[in-house]
């Protein structure tokens, strides 16, 4: 009994084992008529049960997230009003008929744009860009000197305004600070606008 049992075991083993071989076989010459194949061809082949990661490629798009501050236009921030005490700078121009206007600023106002919410005949034909010297204007001393220096191009500029002097700055190029609080800045008779002629811009 013992002896008929072993034969059957063995009998089976070696059933399995050809079988096996015989899986490998077919495998083994699948593959190798799929490369025979894609030589011919001038392919070549991976065979399928084996898995890689570089044939696949993965695209992948990339997102430019572009974010932005909200800037108000040109003249939109001399509109609005200080939010306390600590912010206002008045400042008072003489106008062209030798009145007087005192207006209330704050810290930041462009002296341009300030002038024309208050009505202030400061023309700024090209709209605070350093192409033009129609927002001429006289720094009453001492906040001259309390402004930083002129650019290059401001200086290009007032060199070509009418009625030049030694105290004379472009308007568009004075922020208000707090040092500069009871500045008078006068007006000329009157400038050349050699950037656009006849052209007055509008508050924005």
């Amino acid at each position: 009994m013992m002896a008929t049992m072993l034969v059957l075991r063995r009998g089976v083993a070696a059933a399995a084992a050809a079988a096996a071989r015989g899986a490998s076989g077919r495998v083994a010459a699948h593959v190798a008529a799929r490369s025979l194949s894609a030589s011919v061809l001038g392919q070549s082949i991976v065979p399928a049960t084996t898995p890689t990661t570089s044939s696949t490629t993965t695209l992948a798009t990339q997102h430019r997230h572009l974010t932005s501050s909200r800037r108000l236009e040109h003249g939109k921030y001399e509109w609005q009003d200080p939010k306390s005490e600590d912010e206002v700078v008045n400042i008072t121009f003489i106008k062209r008929d030798k009145t007087e206007a005192t207006v209330r600023g704050k810290v930041g106002d462009n002296v341009l744009y300030l002038a024309h919410r208050h009505g202030i005949e400061l023309e700024g034909a090209c709209e605070a860009s350093l192409a033009c010297s129609t927002c001429h204007v006289y720094v009453s001393h001492p906040y001259f000197d309390k402004l930083p220096e002129p650019k290059e191009e401001e200086d290009d500029m007032l060199d070509l305004a009418a009625l030049l002097k030694e105290n004379s700055r472009l308007g568009c190029q004075i922020i208000l600070t707090k040092e500069l609080e009871g500045m008078v800045l006068e007006l000329p008779e009157y400038t050349r606008n050699f950037y656009v002629d006849g052209h007055v811009p509008e508050p924005h």
